[in-house]
């Protein structure tokens, strides 16, 4: 483990899989620890190969049956504005991952609005939905979102997160808790994503990444400051932010 920037925190593990099940391991332990201190946990899931992954790798693991998931609200960072149950969805990937085999209350799964939702094809006002439903559940976090237990996030080589990339509107934008993006450079062009406000007022941020392709990345959002250019610099929670990647995605950082 290394302390960074910031007072990141770095945990390697060997490979993908091996990242994939510590971090489930991980997240099921912190969701256990939450519920014994408080009466809901507020957990943001993501999307990506390793983020599903980690979802998988919960959906196998006997320690998910310790967590009253009853009491779990779970919302996204992110998602792609596409037609429900498109498989491009983070929606869709997580309920099939792990999702639709957990004793879930529905009324606490907040997915974003999908292009054939309520709002038609309008991603803007999607956004201000998913803004709105944040508010409702901001309770004492005294902000217009819940202070979330754990907020997962992935990242592309890029740099980005949720759906924040590099130089792009998003990254500058400072008011609201869910933005629409459009012109995305990664497929699909229109998503709507949380805003560096909100993940930044999670109590605990873990950045969950893997492979070769990242090591860039990841050596520049643990050494730099500029979250415009490199997103994921703006990772980091209230209490604690934790980077959990493999030797591929670590392998240019110092030991």
């Amino acid at each position: 483990m290394t302390a960074t920037r910031a007072g990141a925190r770095v945990i390697r593990h060997p490979d993908g899989p091996v990242l994939a099940s510590a971090a489930a391991a991980r997240l099921a332990t912190r969701l256990v620890d939450v519920l014994a201190e408080r009466e809901v946990a507020h957990l943001v899931l993501t999307g990506g190969t390793i983020g599903i992954g980690t979802l998988a790798a919960l959906a196998q693991l006997p320690a998910r049956e310790a967590v009253d998931w009853g009491r779990v609200h779970l919302w996204w960072g992110d998602e792609r504005f596409v037609p429900s149950g498109d498989k491009e969805r983070n929606e869709t990937q997580a309920r099939d991952a792990l999702l639709d085999s957990l004793p879930l209350d529905p009324r606490f799964v907040h997915a974003m609005a999908a292009s054939d939702g309520p709002d038609g094809e309008n991603a803007e006002a999607a956004a201000e939905r998913y803004a709105a439903e944040l508010a409702k559940y901001a309770g004492s976090s005294g902000t217009d979102a819940p202070a979330f237990d754990v907020l997962l996030l992935g990242m592309g080589p890029d740099g980005h997160i949720a759906s924040l990339f590099p130089d792009h509107p998003g990254t500058h934008e400072v008011a609201p808790s869910a933005i629409a993006v459009h012109n995305s450079p990664k497929p699909p062009p229109n998503r709507i994503s949380l805003t560096f406000r909100v993940i930044q007022a999670a109590r605990e941020v873990w950045v969950v990444a893997s492979g070769a392709e990242k090591a860039e990345a990841v050596a520049r959002a643990l050494s730099s400051a500029d979250q415009v250019h490199t997103p994921a610099v703006g990772a980091h929670g209230t209490e604690a932010t934790l980077w959990l990647v493999d030797e591929a995605a670590a392998s240019l950082l110092q030991q």
